[in-house]
């Protein structure tokens, strides 16, 4: 049986003089995260979508890592992961995320180089957000 994970944003005002916020309640890890036109293509603190699909692949992409090395036997001791989002504002229909670029990290003992890399690219194929990334989208949408 599936299941579902959610998070809730909304929005006021215009795009660029406007602001929101976002929040998870279903883990109750933040709450309101301010997020504006700034935070996302200028340098005014706060979050955006684009760092927070960053930091869902990041976290997706060491555990299924740590997956993939323990089904091969190999445990290892840490994982670093650093997921980066490009984003290109100049597309049409508007700004687009064109990629994510993985740096990882690891200390695996008893393991060489190349098993680690055909490891590591499993582990990317398998990745529920790197799945994810090509998914259809659904949508709901409602006046209210």
């Amino acid at each position: 049986m599936g299941f579902k994970r959610f998070a809730t944003a909304y929005w006021e005002g215009d795009l660029q003089a406007g602001k929101g916020a976002m929040s998870t309640p279903q883990s109750g890890l933040f709450a309101d995260q301010n997020y504006s036109f700034k935070t996302r293509f200028g340098d005014e603190k706060g979050t955006n979508p684009e760092e927070l699909l960053a930091a869902a692949h990041a976290g997706c992409f060491s555990m299924a890592l740590c997956a993939v090395l323990g089904r091969e036997g190999f445990t290892p001791t840490r994982i670093d992961t650093r997921a980066e989002a490009t984003m290109e504002p100049g597309m049409q229909p508007g700004p687009t995320v064109t990629g994510m670029h993985l740096v990882v990290s690891a200390s695996v003992p008893g393991i060489s180089a190349e098993k680690f890399a055909e490891i590591a690219n499993t582990a990317k194929a398998g990745c529920v957000i790197s799945r994810a990334l090509s998914v259809p989208v659904t949508m709901e949408a409602a006046l209210g």
